[in-house]
């Protein structure tokens, strides 16, 4: 069984920063790419960065130039740096990872963590 586990939400003021954690856990052979969602009320989920296995990152364009996503393959870790908060960017944020579980070598398969709540308001 895998699991994702994020951390680090909460509350912040416009143009504050903020850093979310996601731990991947489990039975893990190899993990793909990894990436942060983001779904505000009323809306549909969006990407809001990715990482390759091989650090190549995408963003979407209303973030880019404030948060950076990075990874540690050694912990099964990723991480989102948000600078420059809006309120805008109020929402659950959700970590995604593409997954090969030990034992299915050539297997591919979306996990998701619970979602962490960031709210942006003064």
């Amino acid at each position: 069984q895998v699991q994702l586990v994020e951390s680090g939400g909460g509350l912040v003021q416009p143009g504050g920063s903020l850093r979310l954690s996601c731990a991947a856990s489990g039975s893990i052979f190899r993990i793909n790419a990894m990436g942060w969602y983001r779904q505000a009320p009323g809306k549909q989920r969006e990407l809001v960065a990715s990482i390759s296995s091989g650090g190549y990152t995408n963003y979407a364009d209303s973030v880019k130039g404030r948060f950076t996503i990075s990874r540690d393959n050694a912990k099964n870790m990723v991480y989102l740096q948000m600078n420059k908060l809006k309120p805008e960017d109020t929402a659950v944020y959700s970590c995604h990872a593409d997954i090969t579980p030990r034992g299915a070598d050539y297997a591919r398969i979306d996990y998701w963590g619970q979602g962490t709540q960031v709210t942006v308001s003064s």
